[in-house]
C-alpha cells in the first residue's frame, strides 16, 4: 500500500439504483440495425483452466473502524455493499493489516530475541483497528472464510532502523546483522502467535503473509526484505507455522509489482526449508501490472492489492482516467485470463478519507459506490470460490470474453465491449453440462449498475444477445 496525503472531497451526487436500459438494446430476437456489428463467443467448459479462490477487498489503516463506528443503519449499508452476494459486491476475502506499531501484539521489546515475549491481546471490537470485529462479521454473517492477514513490517526492535516504519530490515537475515541478536524465530513466533489469538477468537486466517511491498522504504510501516531475506525467514516461519497445528499457511511476497515476485520464486525455490513452507504467492499491480502467468511451483497466485494512485475521488465508467469503472473491468479480466490469478483483491473497499483509491466512498454517514466497484463486483457476485475458469474465445478483439463454471452448476460469462457501437453477440456452450436453460444478464455502463435484464433462453447450447457500447455484461447461466 501506498498512502497518499493529499485528500480532496467526495463527490456524493448521483442515484446509486440502476436504470435498465430498453428491451431492444438486448433481446435475444432483436432485428440488428444497419450499424450493429456481429461476433461469437465460444465457450468450452471442457477446457478447465485455473480454480478460482475469489475476489477481495482489505479494510486496514482504520478504515474498519469507520465502518465499525457508524450507526446501525449505514454500518449494515456498508457491510451488505462488501459481502452480501444479492444486493452487494460478495467479496469472498478479506486483507487484514497486521500491526507492528504500539497497537501490535508485542508492544514492548524483550530482553533478547529468545527472551519470553510479553503478548497484549483482548480480542475486542477494537481489536487491529477493528479489523477483527469486521472479519467476523463477514464470516458470521456472510460466509466469507477465506481471511488474508499481512504484516506491514516486524516490530522495529527486531529491525537494523529500530522502527516499524521507513524500510530497515529483520535483524538476522542475510546483510541484516545487528548487536541485539537474530530475530528471525522471535518474528516468525510473533506472526504465528498473532494467527492463534486471531483463531481463539474465531476467525482463523487461511493465509498469512510477513512484509508488504518489500522493495519499498515507506513513511509508515515498511521493511526492506530481497529475495535472500525472503528464503531466510520463510526458513524459520514456514517450519514455525507448520509446526502450530493451525490450519494457516504462510505467503509471499506481495511485492510491488508482477516483475518483481518471480525474484523471489526463484530464491526460495532454492531453499527446501522455505519452499515446504509457502502455500501462497502474491503481487500488487502498481509498478507492473498482472498480465502473463508466473510460475509459482503449483502454489496459487493472486493479485493481493491495486488501487488508482491520486487524491481526487472520482466516480466514472468510460474516460482514459486510471479511476474509472471501464478501466478495471478491462485490468481485471486481463488478470484472470492473461497472468491466471486465483484471487483478485482490491486495496480499500470502503474509505472515509475519501481518497481516490477507494471503491467505496464514506462522506459522513452517506456511502457512495464507485463505478469500479460495479466493474469487480459484476465479477465477485457472480463468480463464487472454488469456481473454475474455463476457456472462452472471440475473434473479436473489442469484445472481452471470460467464462467460469461455479460449483453450483452454473455458468459465468462475462463480456465486456470496448467498442464504440452495440455487438450482437451468439454464444455457443460446449461442455458446460448446460444445454437448454436460463441466461439472466447484469449490465454495468455509464447509465446501469450491475442491472438485472430480462432472461434470454439457452436452447441446444446458444443465446444470442446485443451488447450495448462500452458496456459490461455478466451472464448467470442455470439449468
Amino acid at each position: 500500500m501506498r498512502i497518499r496525503l493529499a485528500v480532496a472531497a467526495v463527490s456524493l451526487a448521483g442515484a446509486l439504483s440502476a436504470s435498465v436500459i430498453p428491451a431492444t438494446a438486448h433481446a435475444a430476437d432483436e432485428t440488428a440495425s444497419s450499424d450493429t456489428a456481429f461476433s461469437d463467443v465460444v465457450v468450452n467448459g471442457g477446457s478447465s483452466l485455473q480454480a478460482i479462490d475469489g475476489f477481495g477487498v482489505a479494510e486496514a489503516f482504520g478504515q474498519a473502524n469507520s465502518i465499525r463506528n457508524l450507526a446501525a443503519g449505514p454500518r449494515q449499508q456498508a457491510l451488505d455493499l462488501l459481502f452480501s452476494t444479492t444486493s452487494g459486491a460478495g467479496f469472498s476475502i478479506l486483507r487484514s493489516l497486521i500491526p507492528s506499531d504500539s497497537g501490535s501484539i508485542e508492544p514492548n521489546r524483550p530482553a533478547s530475541p529468545s527472551a519470553t515475549p510479553t503478548y497484549v491481546w483482548t480480542g475486542n471490537d477494537a481489536q487491529d483497528q477493528g479489523q477483527l470485529w469486521l472479519a467476523k462479521q463477514a464470516k458470521n454473517t456472510y460466509g466469507v472464510r477465506t481471511f488474508y492477514n499481512d504484516a506491514w513490517s516486524a516490530p522495529g526492535f527486531m529491525k537494523t532502523n529500530g522502527t516499524e516504519a521507513n524500510g530497515g530490515s529483520l535483524c538476522g537475515t542475510p546483510g541484516a546483522s545487528c548487536g541485539s541478536g537474530d530475530w528471525r524465530q522471535a518474528y516468525a513466533n510473533y506472526l504465528t502467535q498473532h494467527a492463534r489469538f486471531w483463531a481463539s477468537a474465531g476467525v482463523t486466517p487461511t493465509y498469512l503473509e510477513f512484509d508488504n511491498e518489500p522493495s519499498l522504504t515507506a513513511s509508515y510501516s515498511s521493511m526492506l526484505v530481497n529475495p535472500s531475506q525472503a528464503a531466510s525467514l520463510l526458513s524459520v516461519l514456514g517450519p514455525t507455522m507448520q509446526a502450530s497445528g493451525l490450519s494457516t499457511k504462510v505467503a509471499c511476497c506481495d511485492t510491488l509489482g508482477f516483475n518483481l515476485l518471480p525474484g523471489y520464486v526463484s530464491a526460495i525455490a532454492g531453499n527446501s526449508a522455505a519452499n515446504s513452507g509457502v502455500g501462497l504467492f502474491t503481487s500488487h499491480g502498481y509498478s507492473n501490472a498482472p498480465s502473463t502467468p508466473v510460475s509459482t511451483g503449483g502454489r496459487h497466485l493472486w493479485e493481493s492489492e491495486w488501487s488508482v494512485n491520486g487524491a481526487t475521488w472520482t466516480n466514472v465508467w468510460d474516460s482514459t482516467s486510471e479511476a474509472s469503472g471501464i478501466t478495471w473491468a478491462q485490468r481485471i479480466h486481463t488478470g484472470m485470463t492473461g497472468a491466471n490469478l486465483n484471487a483478485f483483491l482490491y486495496w480499500w473497499g470502503i474509505s472515509a478519507t475519501s481518497h481516490d483509491s477507494s471503491l467505496i466512498g464514506l462522506s459522513g454517514s452517506t456511502l457512495t459506490p464507485s463505478k469500479r466497484y460495479y466493474a469487480l463486483a459484476s465479477y465477485s457476485r457472480f463468480i463464487r470460490p472454488g469456481a473454475v475458469r474455463i476457456a472462452a474465445s472471440s475473434p473479436d478483439g473489442n469484445l472481452k470474453a471470460s467464462a467460469y463454471r461455479n460449483s453450483d452448476g452454473s455458468t459465468v460469462i462475462v463480456v465486456l465491449n470496448t467498442a464504440g457501437a452495440a455487438i450482437q453477440t451468439n454464444y455457443t456452450l460446449t461442455g458446460t453440462g448446460l444445454t437448454n436453460g436460463t441466461v439472466t444478464p447484469f449490465l454495468t455502463n455509464g447509465s446501469n449498475n450491475i442491472a438485472a435484464q430480462p432472461t434470454t433462453p439457452l436452447a441446444n447450447g446458444t443465446f444470442h444477445t446485443t451488447i450495448p457500447a462500452r458496456s459490461l455484461v455478466t451472464y448467470r447461466i442455470t439449468g
